[in-house]
């Protein structure tokens, strides 16, 4: 739980990369995809957010997803787990779908944007799954070529990077993904140029950080932490303290313990002493709790919320 918490302000830019568990499927038919769009068009209307594009693979899929008020942690969230109950539905399974922790990249949209659609759309040429980007059929391209209707799917920014006229906009784009065929493996794509996680010039990443430090600046309370807990499990912040290990008070335990291990600023001790509980046992608490489906992505949605509040 030492990774830091997504960077979140609206208009934010990701390249969001999301793998199969332990490198297996996730797509297994033509129905999966589809779901996964509905998925997507629930998420551009439910949140605000626009998809600028997408490439979906038998084994990962890529998204230049674009958010406003609502982090991306909790939008993925929705996401991933809604496709994960939809596959182990379908295929009357159990388990995770997804390996673990999405892999985000913060872009600088103004210099990258339209590189960074373009290598999404071209990903199913690089790994030799198509011998155009028109011949793959599960990405954005098509949609930006105005050959499939896609409603959930943004075009208009970076086509209108290209001309403001459409018909002029969608010949460009055509002819600019044309140039991209046969690029290789873009590592600035995946790993960016400044802490791993956020893709610009060092002024794009001192201003990203910034923004960041402002706001962390007054950052979040021990408080706070067991009041979102508290809230998020519908209980009184007094019962917390109360002996014993009954649901839910220990699994709220256990989660304010792994947000506040997630949290530089904040220390697992003062939660002992404010919950009048044992130190060690609060921490193999937060452990057990990380290790279940679905928590990780819990504790970095709550740790989002109150960085932003």
């Amino acid at each position: 739980m030492s990774r830091k918490p997504r960077i979140h302000y609206p208009d934010a830019v990701y390249h969001v990369i999301l793998r199969g568990n332990a490198g297996e499927q996730i797509f297994f038919e033509d129905r999966d995809r589809y779901r996964f769009y509905l998925l997507l068009q629930y998420a551009a209307e439910a949140y605000r957010c626009r998809i600028h594009a997408f490439c979906l693979m038998s084994n990962h899929l890529h998204l230049v997803i674009q958010v406003e008020a609502v982090p991306l942690t909790r939008i993925m969230q929705n996401i991933s787990q809604r496709y994960t109950q939809w596959i182990n539905r379908m295929r009357s399974r159990t388990g995770h779908v997804f390996q673990g922790r999405y892999k985000a990249l913060l872009v600088d949209a103004d210099a990258y944007l339209l590189e960074l659609v373009r290598y999404v759309h071209l990903n199913p040429v690089r790994a030799g799954a198509a011998q155009t980007a028109a011949d793959y059929p599960w990405t954005g391209h098509r949609g930006y070529l105005g050959n499939e209707c896609l409603p959930w799917l943004t075009s208009d920014l970076v086509l209108s990077m290209l001309s403001p006229n459409g018909a002029r906009a969608r010949s460009a784009y055509a002819a600019f993904v044309q140039e991209g065929l046969g690029g290789g493996r873009r590592d600035a794509f995946h790993r960016g140029t400044g802490e791993g996680r956020i893709l610009g010039d060092d002024a794009f990443v001192d201003d990203v950080l910034d923004r960041v430090n402002q706001r962390q600046g007054s950052a979040y309370t021990l408080d706070k932490v067991v009041d979102m807990v508290c809230a998020h499990y519908r209980l009184s912040s007094a019962v917390l303290s109360l002996p014993g290990k009954a649901r839910p008070m220990a699994k709220a335990r256990a989660l304010a313990a792994a947000i506040v291990q997630a949290s530089p600023h904040l220390r697992l001790t003062d939660l002992a002493t404010v919950l009048e509980r044992d130190l060690s046992a609060l921490g193999k608490a937060a452990q057990r709790l990380t290790c279940e489906e679905n928590a990780r992505e819990l504790v970095e949605q709550l740790v989002d919320e109150l960085s932003s509040s």
